[in-house]
């Protein structure tokens, strides 16, 4: 089995709507990293040495290859990151080998199966 990783960096309101959306539409687990900080174009404005964005988490899930981009387009959606600059960002990338997933192969092979 192949996987890709889809990496999110998104608004922190909206990461359980983006996990829902994602788990809807295949995956079968994350990790959030709280509290991240980013910069896009334009430089964040700061008040004394504080930064006035808000805060951000990453999300990284783990997700069979042939399922990856419903996913991502629902995290898309979900998340309106083409709606504004500065809303969230994800992407995909190759995964070459995985250990500790065989209890989600065991889910993940039937649900394949049935695409195919």
């Amino acid at each position: 089995m192949h996987f890709k990783m889809i990496v999110v960096f998104v608004e922190d309101d909206k990461t359980d709507d983006v996990m829902d959306a994602a788990r809807k539409a295949g995956a079968t687990g994350a990790t959030v990293i709280n509290n991240a900080r980013g910069e896009g174009l334009k430089q964040s404005k700061t008040f004394l040495g504080l930064s006035l964005s808000s805060q951000r988490d990453v999300i990284l899930f783990l997700v069979e290859e042939h399922l990856s981009r419903h996913i991502l387009e629902e995290i898309n959606r979900v998340g309106e990151f083409d709606a504004a600059p500065g809303t969230g960002i994800a992407f995909q990338i190759d995964v070459e080998d995985a250990v500790g997933v065989a209890h989600q192969v065991e889910k993940l092979t039937s649900d394949v199966e049935e695409l195919l």
